[in-house]
């Protein structure tokens, strides 16, 4: 934060301050108006957010980090919570509860929606188990992925700390990434059994500094291929989903979590920009097909020099944000916010508008 004077700082400390209740003042006191005044976003990807969204009974569904969110074939959407009196809250989209579940993750950090229909599946990864976990949809383990002892990559169980997971619809592999780790991608079959790992921590085009999120892009649909994020490079990262490096996605200032592919967009939660120990700067990054940034809801606008995005940052005017971890869109186009060490605030709701 040497960019700011000591004016400055002071100022920022007491916006920042008014930020971490900003989430529960917005559930109980604000008004619907006073909500629907505050627009973010930028290019036509703009939002108000929803007053009071999934906000529930601390005393009965507590939550701590809310990680990550999905949306099951139903329509539900589920949140994980390192929270270990209810690790799975299930809310239908006006933010009633109707389900939860789970005791067993105090790492839990990862959520994957896996397979179709009513064979539906969760993939969990605990930092603190140093696991992934399957479930079905009502917390049944059906399967365990333990440290990848066999790549020879691991001399024991807790190097082994997996952040995501990612399935390919067409087979079923499953992809895991050890972020907090030792950085590796590591590649299975359905049944669990390992295919290939690669990767590693480093400063090369294929490896890492902390590869926290991946997805299967599957937007061309004859030409697969993996987002993977490398959060303290401020990049995404292309392979083939053999492991093969593509291209690099660069996200200056943007710590980003996970990409999330919606339509022909990628969406993420940044959870902090400029420095990853800058706290409470976290905002929204919405890229196009083109794989540029085109709308950053909490944060400043996206502008280019020729190919080149400029360091975004946090957005001062707002204090939705503190530090988004997870982004879910739904159908409508809105967005649904997981945020981590921000104070146990549940969810945030933003109602698209443009």
């Amino acid at each position: 934060m040497s960019f700011f004077s000591r004016r400055q700082f002071i100022r920022d400390t007491s916006i920042t301050a008014a930020a971490m209740a900003a989430p529960t003042i917005l559930s109980a006191k604000t008004s619907s108006k006073k909500a629907d005044a505050v627009i973010l976003g930028h290019n036509g990807f703009r939002y108000r957010i929803v007053p009071g969204w999934g906000v529930l009974d601390a005393g009965k569904n507590p939550v701590n980090d809310c990680h990550e969110m999905v949306q099951d074939a139903k329509g539900r959407i589920i949140l994980l919570t390192n929270e270990t009196k209810n690790n799975i809250l299930i809310y239908d989209k006006s933010g009633k509860l109707l389900e939860s579940w789970g005791h067993e993750y105090p790492g839990g950090h990862g959520l994957t929606l896996g397979g179709e229909g009513n064979d539906q599946y969760l993939l969990i990864t605990d930092t603190d188990r140093h696991q992934v976990v399957k479930t079905d949809l009502k917390g049944r383990e059906l399967m365990k992925l333990d440290y990848p002892r066999e790549t020879g990559a691991y001399a024991y169980p807790s190097q082994f700390k997996p952040t995501e997971t990612a399935v390919n619809p067409a087979n079923g592999d499953i992809y895991v990434v050890d972020g907090y780790g030792l950085n590796y991608v590591t590649q299975y079959d359905k049944n669990g059994k390992l295919i290939r790992y690669w990767g590693g921590k480093g400063d090369t085009d294929a490896t890492f500094d902390c590869c926290h999120g991946i997805v299967v892009d599957r937007r061309n649909a004859s030409n697969s291929t993996l987002l993977i994020t490398d959060r303290r490079h401020n990049a995404l990262k292309r392979f083939t989903l053999d492991g093969k490096y593509v291209s690099t996605i660069a996200l200056p200032g943007s710590y980003i979590c996970r990409p999330v592919i919606h339509r022909e967009n990628i969406y993420g939660a940044v959870f902090r920009s400029t420095s990853d120990s800058y706290p409470d700067s976290g905002y929204i990054t919405i890229l196009d097909k083109n794989d540029r940034v085109i709308s950053t809801p909490g944060g400043t606008e996206p502008i280019y020099q020729g190919n080149k995005l400029t360091e975004q940052r946090k957005d001062r005017s707002t204090s939705t944000f503190l530090h988004p971890h997870d982004v879910l869109v739904d159908e409508d186009d809105n967005i649904y916010v997981a945020q981590w060490a921000s104070r146990k605030t549940y969810p945030i709701k933003l109602e698209r508008v443009a």
